[in-house]
């Protein structure tokens, strides 16, 4: 297995483990992070899920490019609706997604991090879409999903130049959460994950669902539809115990119904 998957105290950890190839992801990989996410839809008991790769070089650099089992034509025809990782454009995970990143994040790799809610950086992490440089495209992600991101020519600028870019740079392009010292990278993600998990599970889902279905409609629209995320939170258990803990001062115990 080439993906780590594991699930404790409402939170999924998925680790891309293939540091001898600056975990570039090829077709197994491929699979196994579909299968992930999919299995990631179905839970009630998770809360937060986050996303990294082994060692510290390397996020993801993207695809294998010893990977030649497909021309560069083949794998743009071939059908991948959630984009690159099973991710980068994935509508249908409703809990907040975490990017851990702690090295290269490039080409498909930067993708996965655009398919992220939050992203937390080291300081050393290096972003962009090099495509170009060797004849191929950012297909999967980056070009329509970074120039809805951020400013036209920022995004123009990362993908036509094939530069690398400083977690720094992609902070103040507005794609990077918090930047990291690398010996506090962990500390980074887990008080996000924290203040996360301490939220109720029903809102997270609402929250996301809402997001993740409206960005076509207007603000009006958007408000006015009534997705069933947002009809089951408003009418939870966790719903009434939120507001009886804020009466009373303490802490709300979530249920998760």
């Amino acid at each position: 297995m080439t993906i780590h998957y594991e699930v404790g105290e409402r939170v999924a950890r998925i680790t891309i483990d293939r540091p001898d190839r600056m975990n570039a992801i090829d077709q197994e990989a491929e699979r196994e992070l579909e299968k992930v996410w999919s299995d990631l839809e179905s839970r009630t008991d998770v809360s937060c899920a986050v996303l990294t790769g082994a060692g510290d070089r390397a996020f993801s650099v993207g695809a294998d490019m010893k990977d030649t089992s497909l021309s560069g034509l083949e794998y743009w025809a071939a059908a991948r609706p959630n984009g690159f990782g099973g991710i980068s454009f994935r509508r249908s995970l409703d809990i907040p997604l975490v990017a851990r990143v702690n090295g290269y994040a490039l080409g498909g790799g930067f993708e996965m991090v655009l398919g992220c809610d939050i992203v937390i950086a080291a300081e050393s992490a290096k972003f962009g879409l090099p495509e170009a440089r060797v004849g191929r495209m950012p297909l999967d992600g980056g070009m329509v999903l970074l120039q809805r991101k951020i400013a036209h020519n920022l995004a123009m600028g990362v993908m036509l130049s094939g530069r690398r870019f400083t977690a720094a740079d992609m902070a103040a392009y507005g794609i990077v959460n918090e930047v990291a010292p690398d010996t506090d990278l962990d500390a980074a993600v887990d008080r996000w994950v924290a203040d996360i998990v301490s939220l109720a599970p029903l809102s997270l889902k609402a929250i996301k669902q809402v997001v993740n279905r409206t960005a076509h409609l207007s603000p009006a629209e958007a408000q006015a539809l009534r997705l069933p995320a947002v009809v089951q939170a408003l009418k939870s258990e966790d719903a009434e115990e939120g507001v009886r803990a804020f009466v009373e001062k303490r802490a709300p115990v979530w249920q998760g119904r």
